[in-house]
């Protein structure tokens, strides 16, 4: 069963520039919200995932003030919505 999640070779090895991207976004977002903190998901701050993503989507292509790819910040959420499913399903 183990064999059939490829982490490394279906997923990391897949998109390393994209999954440093997404890294670096969660950087920039804790130093926005969580200015000092060690690096942590501050899931009580927000939970309009699907809604983010879509509005970050309709400026695909372009940086957002704070250097960050909207489409990385479109999938940042994307990530963050399918987390908290998935821990949804298995509870």
């Amino acid at each position: 069963a183990r064999k059939q999640i490829p982490i490394q070779s279906g997923f990391l090895d897949y998109f390393p520039d994209a999954i440093s991207s997404i890294a670096h976004c969660s950087w920039v977002g804790n130093e926005q919200h969580n200015k000092g903190e060690p690096l942590h998901w501050a899931r009580e701050k927000s939970n309009d995932h699907l809604d983010c993503a879509q509005r970050h989507l309709k400026q695909r292509g372009t940086v957002d003030t704070d250097g960050v790819l909207h489409t990385t910040k479109a999938a940042w959420r994307i990530l963050a919505y399918l987390q908290l499913e998935i821990e949804k399903e298995n509870s």
